[in-house]
């Protein structure tokens, strides 16, 4: 069976469990972890004999051979015991809940993993498989799965300008489902690629280093690592559950790839002396910022720059806002420019994220070590925005969108680029001495301003609009959730 295949048939029962309020993102974590404890049961079986380290007590078969109530207890009984073990283990099971309250469908989805022999599976149809089914939850918006989803167009074009070398490390501090690894996983293993027993071994265990928040999404990325053959069921987890932006990294990274999430304000929440929550309030003294915000993406793009070995090289998708914000922005965009080298910035279209109304960028950037001198000589700006028009079900982005901006990258050899209509360069001094030290440059002209002729589709038109009244109606509720709770009068 295929993995289109095997992804349908796992991904129809979904919709049987739909009835009972089990949500695609439910479903997809009862998936996780049945599909590990089916996973690490052939592996202890011959001829592997590996030693799983999970109890007798709590291993596949004694669910395999219950049904009804007894299943549903003895389930929880699993999930609370492997989420208290140490290593893989109990970061997958970590607060692992138990979503299917119907005994009876719980019973069928353990007979469906059971039927399928998942080791025979080669590595790409059980890494599409789960591939598959992440995309599919991210296109459930009601589930909001999708800030975790970066559409793998764009994460193969990236990791190809980047070309990550094999035996380096590869960072990112907000990793989702894990995307951004699989994408350079899979550039490392392409075709016609070789990689020796040591580089192998690397790439197995000491390339990939991530955070994520999120103890589900984690537990998702984890699954989605390993059935790329990557980390051990006995090692302990490269992925960390914790907030990246609380300290600086305890390591240095050769690459960072990574699109952090978008949104001004924190994720975290505190409260106030008022016992009011306040997402304004919470910012991160750390002495390696060059300023202290509370804007998330400047944040993030801070603490990408602290991550970076001298040698270090960078991808990061971007909000406009980083690009042209005052204060805070500003500074960080000249201190950036300053200390690292900022050569290429893909300003990319709208329509392509299923957080809606997005407008973002991918910047590439170089650490450099520390002379005195700025070490930004100039920035190529590549414009995928302008006339340009797609959207996730009608158009949604390829690859071959992205081939143009790849060629004109030159990756490997920035020093032959040459201008055309979307790929223009801006030297130092032009940048810094805008207003703001703004990055946010366009040059072409919008088609649909003037010509009706040249207008979208219709279906996109309509989905355009869509997107720019749900990124309204979330600045209201922004601006609204900043406001006091009751305002005085003027008795009061």
């Amino acid at each position: 069976m295929n993995a289109s295949t095997l992804v349908q048939k796992i991904w129809n029962f979904c919709h049987t469990l739909r009835d009972d309020g089990v949500g695609y993102g439910d479903y997809l974590e009862q998936l996780t972890t049945l599909l590990f404890l089916k996973l690490a049961h052939e592996y202890s079986q011959p001829p592997y004999h590996r030693d799983t380290h999970i109890p007798r007590s709590c291993d596949w078969p004694s669910l395999r051979g219950r049904t009804g109530e007894p299943l549903e207890a003895h389930y929880l009984h699993v999930l609370h015991r492997l989420g208290e073990e140490p290593g893989m283990l109990g970061a997958i099971f970590f607060k692992a809940q138990n979503k299917i309250q119907d005994p009876a469908k719980l019973a069928r989805l353990v007979q469906m993993i059971d039927a399928e022999d998942w080791i025979s599976l080669d590595v790409d149809t059980k890494g599409d498989l789960y591939e598959g089914l992440l995309q599919k939850n991210a296109e459930d918006t009601k589930s909001g799965a999708g800030q975790y989803f970066t559409p793998r167009p764009l994460i193969r074009a990236m990791v190809e300008c980047v070309r990550p070398r094999p035996g380096k490390t590869i960072a990112d501090p907000a990793c989702g489902t894990g995307g951004f690894f699989l994408g350079a996983y899979a550039w490392l293993t392409r075709e016609g690629a070789t990689l020796d027993k040591k580089q192998k071994a690397f790439l197995h265990r000491e390339t990939f280093f991530g955070n994520e928040i999120v103890a589900a999404t984690r537990r998702l990325c984890l699954m989605n690592l390993f059935l790329h053959n990557i980390g051990d069921l006995d090692g302990e987890p490269t992925v960390e559950r914790a907030d990246a932006l609380i300290a600086e990294s305890r390591r240095k990274f050769d690459y960072v790839l990574a699109n952090p999430p978008f949104g001004k304000k924190s994720s975290m929440t505190i409260t106030n002396a008022d016992g009011e929550e306040d997402r304004d309030a919470l910012t991160y003294e750390r002495q390696d910022f060059w300023q202290t915000t509370s804007n998330k993406q400047l944040n993030f793009l801070q603490h990408i720059v602290s991550m970076l070995k001298t040698t270090g090289q960078a991808a990061v998708v971007l909000p406009d806002n980083v690009l042209f914000e005052g204060g805070a922005g500003e500074r960080i965009r000249r201190k950036l420019l300053e200390t690292c080298d900022v050569h290429t910035l893909l300003r990319l279209p709208t329509g392509i994220f299923y957080a809606q109304g997005v407008k973002a960028n991918v910047l590439f950037f170089d650490a450099k070590p520390k002379d005195g001198k700025a070490q930004t000589q100039g920035v190529w700006i590549y414009d995928l925005r302008t006339n340009k028009h797609f959207t996730l079900k009608t158009r949604p982005l390829r690859f071959e969108d992205l081939q143009d901006f790849i060629a004109a990258y030159q990756p490997g050899q920035r020093h032959q680029r040459t201008a055309s209509e979307r790929f223009r360069y801006f030297d130092y001094a032009t940048l810094t001495a805008r207003d703001k030290a703004s990055l946010d440059i366009f040059w072409l002209k919008d088609d649909s301003l003037d010509d009706l002729d040249n207008l979208p589709a219709p279906d996109v038109l309509a989905q355009e609009i869509i997107e720019h009244l749900e990124a309204a109606l979330a600045a209201f509720r922004e601006v609204a959730a900043a406001l006091p709770a009751r305002v005085p009068t003027l008795n009061q």
